[in-house]
C-alpha cells in the first residue's frame, strides 16, 4: 500500500509566502525558502510552490526563487504559476524542481498536457484544478479563481490524464481557507475513477480533516497552507494521529 503523503504549499506573490480564504483577503505567511526549509526538517513528504500572481500579471515563476529552494530543501517539490511552455519548464527544471504544475495555460491549450509528458515524462506534470461547486456540479475556475469555464471539473481532469497528466492537484474554492475541511464529493470522484494520484487541497483545519480525505475521499496526498504556516497544527503531531487512526504514513 502506498503511503499517503502531507504537502504544505507556499502560495507566493512578490517574492513571499501569502495566504487567504476562498482565494481573496490575502495576508503575508513569510519567506518561502525559510517555510519550506522548516517543513522539510519537520516531515513533509513534498513541498508545492505556487506563484499566485504570474498567470494574471503574464509573468513567468522566478527561477531564482526555485535555485533558492533547491538549495535549502532536501525533499521534492513542484513549481507551478505562468508555465506556458517546454521551455519554461525546462528553465525550473534545470533549477531544481522535482515536478512543475499547470493550471490555466493547460486548459487554454490542452495540448500543452502532451507535450510536456512527451519531453519530461508524466511523473513530472501535475496538472492543477480549481474548482467551485455551483448549480449542482463542479466546475473548473482559470486564472486564480477568476474566471468561469462551463467544464466539469472531473471532465477535465480525465481528458487531462489521457493526454499524460500524472499527478491532479485538486483545490475546492468553496472550501479554500474555511478550514471546515476537504471537499470529500469531488475528491473522491477523482481518486476513484483515474488511475494517477489525486492531491487533495482546500478547506484543511483539523486533524480529522486529514483522515477522512484519506479514508473516505481516498486521495493519495492532502495539501495545505494556513494551519501549518500558522502552526495550528505541526507536520510531526499531524503524521502521529494519523498513524494511529490506522493510515499509511511516511516517518
Amino acid at each position: 500500500m502506498l503511503t499517503k503523503r502531507i504537502i504544505p504549499c507556499l502560495d507566493i506573490k512578490d517574492g513571499r509566502t501569502v495566504k487567504g480564504v476562498n482565494f481573496e483577503n490575502i495576508r503575508d505567511a513569510g519567506d518561502p525558502i525559510e517555510l519550506g526549509a522548516l517543513y522539510a526538517q519537520q516531515g513533509a513528504d513534498e513541498l508545492v510552490f505556487l506563484d499566485i500572481t504570474a498567470t494574471n500579471e503574464r509573468r513567468k515563476t522566478l527561477a531564482e526563487l526555485v535555485t533558492g529552494i533547491a538549495r535549502h530543501v532536501n525533499i521534492p517539490f513542484t513549481v507551478g504559476g505562468g508555465i506556458s511552455s517546454v521551455e519554461d519548464v525546462y528553465v525550473l527544471l534545470q533549477s531544481g524542481a522535482d515536478k512543475i504544475s499547470v493550471n490555466t495555460s493547460a486548459f487554454k491549450r490542452p495540448e500543452l498536457v502532451d507535450e510536456l509528458s512527451r519531453e519530461f515524462g508524466s511523473q513530472c506534470i501535475v496538472l492543477a484544478i480549481d474548482t467551485r461547486f455551483e448549480e449542482g456540479d463542479w466546475y473548473v475556475y482559470l486564472n486564480g479563481g477568476r474566471v468561469k469555464t462551463t467544464t466539469k471539473a472531473y471532465d477535465w481532469a480525465k481528458e487531462a490524464v489521457d493526454r499524460g497528466a500524472g499527478e491532479i492537484l485538486l483545490t475546492s474554492m468553496n472550501n479554500d481557507g474555511t478550514k471546515q475541511g476537504f471537499a470529500l464529493d469531488i475528491t473522491g470522484q477523482l481518486s476513484q475513477n483515474l488511475n494517477v494520484p489525486v492531491i487533495a487541497s482546500g478547506g484543511a483545519g483539523s486533524m480529522d480533516h486529514f483522515t477522512a480525505v484519506f479514508e473516505n475521499a481516498q486521495a493519495d496526498a492532502a495539501l495545505a497552507a494556513s494551519i501549518f504556516h500558522y502552526k495550528e497544527i505541526e507536520i510531526p503531531d499531524l503524521k502521529k494521529y494519523l498513524y494511529s487512526k490506522g493510515i499509511n504514513i511516511r516517518f
